[in-house]
């Protein structure tokens, strides 16, 4: 792929070739014209002979004729311009390739602010200096492109903070007048109740998670998160399920509550989409997180749904909203890591979060 840098050095030294090119046709084919015109009217010879130089004196031999000597002129004038333009053009290719990285040096400043630009890093700018030209503009437009679209993640952020309170005040209230307010004897309406409060502060919670984590990471600090795992494998709830794990130390770039979620989510999903007696193995090392378990076989058609929002691969619906792979994906992906997923044989899962060496430490 031939770059614009490239480009405009050939298209300078072609210009400049050209050009040349084109002078030296014009100034060579003039001055053969002047010095056949100037032979012709200094030395006219007789129709049907060719001119002749005068003798320098006796005993000298004649000179060549002039219109001879004309013509090595010429040919020593050709020779003379070509070897001139062939070095001069090989000049041009190095000052047009200076000049066009000079050229091209805001767009260079434009193409890595943008590339360095995320939802935690919207306040930086490109801040271009120099005449107002295109580029000048160009800039200054990206600048105020950013501008509005930090004042709306700074909104959408504020009205996260702001639901997340309006919704779940009333969810306390509603679970405690629930707690409390009903009388014993409706126990079934009563645990029914419960049973949809909870599930509703639960989907909440996993939506103010997804969308904390698709806007960034605000900070970051070093996580251990081998200590992060261990933690979350002895506080889950295993059934019966067999939990095996193997973790090496590692520590990452990162927010230590989204990192937990992460693990929380993995391990939930595998404990709660096996069967009775199954087995989940949990794995860190080589900074990869793998979390694998047995269970009922994901079919081939579904399989690109498993990171979907909302989309569930089983028919049990009470097992939750469809969120814990997709907020595993967002997570991993503020924190720039990669999310793999694969089917076992006979049945299960296996996910794989692998996380680059510019998070490592």
């Amino acid at each position: 792929m031939t770059t614009v840098r490239v480009r405009l050095t050939l298209i300078y030294s072609g210009l400049f070739l050209l050009t040349s090119v084109v002078l030296l046709v014009i100034v060579n084919t003039l001055l053969r014209q002047a010095l056949h015109a100037r032979i012709e009217r200094f030395f006219p010879s007789p129709v049907g002979e060719a001119p002749a130089a005068p003798l320098l004196g006796s005993g000298v031999e004649r000179l060549p004729p002039l219109s001879e000597l004309a013509r090595d002129v010429i040919h020593y004038q050709w020779d003379v311009s070509a070897l001139a333009i062939g070095a001069l053009t090989l000049v041009s290719v190095a000052v047009g390739w200076l000049i066009a990285g000079r050229i091209l040096r805001p767009v260079h400043r434009i193409t890595a602010t943008a590339q360095r630009l995320s939802l935690s890093t919207l306040h930086e700018r490109i801040a271009l200096t120099g005449p107002r030209d295109e580029l000048k503009d160009l800039a200054d437009t990206f600048d105020a492109m950013l501008d509005r679209l930090e004042r709306s993640v700074e909104g959408q952020r504020r009205f996260i903070a702001n639901a997340s309170h309006e919704l779940r005040t009333p969810l306390a209230v509603q679970r405690t007048a629930i707690e409390v307010g009903l009388p014993e004897d409706v126990g079934e309406i009563r645990d029914t109740l419960l049973l949809h409060n909870h599930r509703i502060e639960g989907l909440i919670d996993a939506l103010l998670v997804l969308s904390q984590a698709e806007h960034g990471l605000e900070r970051r600090s070093p996580v251990a998160l081998d200590e992060v795992v261990r933690l979350v494998l002895a506080e889950a709830d295993r059934g019966e399920v067999t939990v095996t794990a193997r973790i090496e130390p590692l520590t990452v770039q990162g927010d230590p509550v989204l990192l937990s979620r992460l693990v929380t989510n993995l391990v939930d999903n595998a404990v709660r989409y096996n069967h009775p007696g199954g087995a989940v193995a949990v794995t860190l090392a080589g900074g990869v997180l793998t979390v694998r378990n047995t269970g009922p076989e994901v079919p081939a058609e579904r399989f690109g749904d498993l990171f979907a929002p909302f989309r569930r691969l089983h028919t049990t619906r009470g097992q939750g909203a469809g969120l814990g792979l997709s907020i595993v994906a967002s997570i991993a992906t503020a924190h720039g890591a990669a999310v793999r997923a694969r089917p076992n044989p006979g049945g299960g899962l296996e996910v794989a979060v692998t996380f680059p060496a510019s998070v490592t430490c």
